[in-house]
Order: C-alpha cells, then structure tokens, then sequence
C-alpha cells in the first residue's frame, strides 16, 4: 500500500484501473521506439542542439520580472512560510493520517515537483527552506552569498543526492512506520540539518549537487521551455535544453535511484513478490530493502553497460559516457512518473489542500479549504486514465531516444553513431516492457 493507505499503489489501481490489453499496449510502445530509432537514422545525421546558441531569447520585461530581486524575495517569504506553517502541523499536530504533514511531504513535495518543475523551471531551488536559511546565515554572518569554507569536491557530483533521494524513497516505501509522525518528522529535520551544514562548509554548490528535492527539480526542469545562456532568459524546446544538462559524477545514480524506486513500488505489492515475502517467514524490511537497492542498481548497471558497449574516441572515455547519456532517462522518468503517480497525485492532493486548512485537527479552517470536496473524475474514467499512462511512458521513451541520438552523434565517431546506439537502445526497449508490464500487473 501507499505510505498514504488511501489510494492502493500510489492510485495505480491495477489492471480494473487500465482497460487496454496489456500485450498491445507494450507492442505499441517497443514498435513507437524502433520507428523513431528508424526515423532519427535516416534524417537526423547532425547534432541540432548545442547550449551555447539555442533557445530564443525572452521578452526583456518576462528576463527582469523573473530576475528580479522582489520576485526572488516573495517566493523566498512565501516559501518559508509554508514551511513553518507546514511544520507547526508537524510538532504540534496529531499523529494521524489527517495530518497535512504526511500529506504535504509525500504528495505536494514528492509527487508535486514534477509539474512545478516542468511548468515554472527550476521551482524548489526558488522556494527551499534550506538555501532560504542558508542564505540568511551567511547575511548575517556577513560570507559572501553561495560562499562556502571549502570549494565543493568535483568528484563528489551528484552522489549526495542520490543517497539523500534513495533515503527518501526507502522511508516512503520500505520503511514500515513510514506513516509514524515521529520517524518522518525526524527524517525531516536530519534532511534540513545535513543540508544547512553542508551549505555552511561548502556554500550553496552543496544544495545544487547534494539536495535531493532541488536535485530533482532541477533535472525535471531540464523538460520546461525555461532556461538561460550568458545570464539571460531563454525560451527552448524541452529537449534542446535537456541538453544542457551538465554530466556530472553521480548523474547515473540519481537517474537510476528515481527510476528504479518508481519500478520498485509497481513490484512490491505484486503477488510474486508478496507470495516470495511471504515464504520467508520474516518482515518485510530487508526483503524490499534489499528488492529497492537491485532496482535502483539495476537500472545503474543495465545504463553504464549500454552506454559503455560502443566505440569512442580518445577524447571521450568509457567510464564518462553512463553520465554523458543519463540526461535521456529523465524524460523517462517523467513519463513513469505520471503513469504511476496520476490519479494518486490528483485525488490525494486534493484531500491534502482540505486538510491544510486543520493543520492540528481541531476542526479549524485557516485557508478556507475545509469545506471542498474531494473530485474523483480521473477515476471515474479509466480509458482516458488508461490511455494517459500509457502514452506518457511512450512519449517519455521516444523523447529519450531522441535525446540520446543527438547526443550519440556528438560524442561517437561516425562509424559508431548508429551501432554504437543499439545497446542503448535495447535496454531503453527493456525498461519499456518492464515498466508497462509492471503498471498492468501491479
């Protein structure tokens, strides 16, 4: 069950959920793959996208809105503000469900990145709590903004965050007390505290490489049409500024951790898995620990051995290429995330912005939400259901093999462009069966 207990696998309701044959709709997103595979071979035989010269440029009155200080200031205030708000409901409130704690940490933070990410750009690096702090500490103690005592290990990279992102997802779904206001509540504050000393140490490049929550709105952020080049605020296609994604240390595990977690809890309440869980006469705990971990590292291993089975020049050398290809997961990613998360997201939330309204479950309306309804229309309708998951993994998938294909052809040499992309390729058709079998046979 969801960490919730309302919607049963985050709302994927199983196959009643999807009424479309399970066989034509993985057919129909492996012959999506091949054809666009097919097509890119045959007309895109250069690279089309490069950082330094795509996008358009905004309106200047859009740039200086959205550069200014005030603006930057108001989300800043209203972000802390619904971060103490959210966390008086935290300390005081009750150690139940209809806490809107629970609520806003799985749904609004979790699920709700991926649209903010996807409409507004990189939206938690503009709202966090954390670099809100850690930019008053340093006003105050009068260091330089982004100043750290060190400069942050290059090696490092994205590492942090994806040990902060798999901690994140072992709560949500292995953890069995994960619906326990004190273990949660504690997660909270040892997330806040790590990331307010590492800024302290290493200055805000800790929050963009080791924060979990901007980490992955800012790679989500990478679909929006927003963007920047030399300062200024540009409008691009998703996929030419998912190519301006900076390859770094620990892109790979980031990418691996968030598909691999979403796979993961599709399986979990599988009746293979419960049956084999089962079996062994134990807790759960390290069973989907350990199911959680060959998941996450699965996809890490099955994307270092695709990208690194091709031919390179000597500029580019194997070990850099799982990073160099890891940006086409995250359209991926987003695809499965709909899937999984839609209807879960939508219903849930709902009750969620109600529930804010009684942080202390008092029977208060502070936000005058107490009284909405919940709309269970997606639900209710589960062909448009149905056929939006499915086409949400294809699109997720084709614009992934696009982006790979573009990027193949920078990096290989001519020989390889092509036949350095299948290994690629069959892997990105094996996550495409795995995911859509999982989404109709969780």
């Amino acid at each position: 069950m969801s960490p919730l207990g309302s919607i049963s696998a985050h709302g994927l309701g199983g196959a009643k959920d999807l009424p479309i044959p399970s066989e034509l709709a993985i057919a129909g997103a492996v012959a999506a793959l091949v054809i666009s595979f097919t097509v890119l071979a045959v007309a895109w035989r250069e690279p089309r996208y490069d950082p330094a010269t795509s996008g358009r440029e905004a309106p200047e009155w859009l740039d200086r809105l959205v550069s200014s200080r005030a603006l930057a200031i108001a989300l800043r205030v209203l972000g802390m503000a619904f971060f103490l708000y959210v966390g008086a409901a935290a300390v005081f409130g009750k150690d139940a469900l209809t806490n809107p704690f629970f609520g806003t940490f799985y749904v609004l933070l979790w699920v709700g990145l991926v649209p903010a990410s996807l409409l507004f750009g990189e939206f938690f690096k503009a709202i966090s709590p954390a670099r809100t702090i850690s930019m008053l500490f340093a006003k105050i103690s009068g260091v330089p903004e982004g100043e750290g005592m060190y400069a942050y290990p290059a090696r490092l990279g994205y590492w942090p965050a994806a040990l902060g992102l798999f901690a994140f997802v072992w709560l949500e779904l292995v953890y069995p007390y994960s619906t326990d206001l004190g273990p949660v509540r504690l997660w909270a504050a040892a997330y806040l505290g790590i990331m307010l000393i590492g800024s302290a140490v290493w200055g805000t490049a800790f929050l963009e490489r080791a924060d979990p929550f901007e980490v992955y709105s800012s790679l989500v952020a990478k679909l929006s049409v927003w963007g920047r080049r030399d300062g200024v605020l540009v409008l691009r296609s998703p996929l030419a500024n998912l190519d301006t994604l900076v390859a770094r240390p620990g892109l790979v595990g980031v990418v691996g951790v968030l598909f691999g977690s979403t796979a993961f809890d599709s399986f979990r309440e599988s009746t293979v898995w419960l049956k084999l869980v089962q079996s062994l006469s134990t807790t759960r705990l390290v069973p989907d620990t350990l199911a959680l971990i060959a998941f996450s590292g699965g996809v890490m291993l099955i994307l270092t051995v695709a990208t690194m089975a091709t031919g390179v020049t000597s500029r580019t050398p194997r070990r850099a290429l799982p990073d160099l290809f890891a940006h086409s997961v995250v359209p991926i990613i987003v695809g499965y995330i709909v899937a999984h998360y839609l209807s879960y997201f939508v219903e849930y939330g709902q009750q969620v912005v109600i529930q804010l309204s009684d942080p202390f479950s008092r029977g208060d309306n502070y936000l005058g939400t107490a009284d909405l309804g919940v709309s269970y229309w997606i639900s209710s309708h589960p062909t448009f259901l149905a056929v939006t998951k499915v086409l949400a993994v294809a699109l997720g998938h084709v614009v992934g093999v696009v982006a790979a294909h573009d990027r193949a052809i920078k990096l290989l040499p001519q020989r390889h462009q092509l036949t350095g992309q299948l290994p690629l390729l069959v892997a990105m058709v094996g996550f495409t069966v795995g995911g859509l079998y999982l989404l109709f046979a969780a």
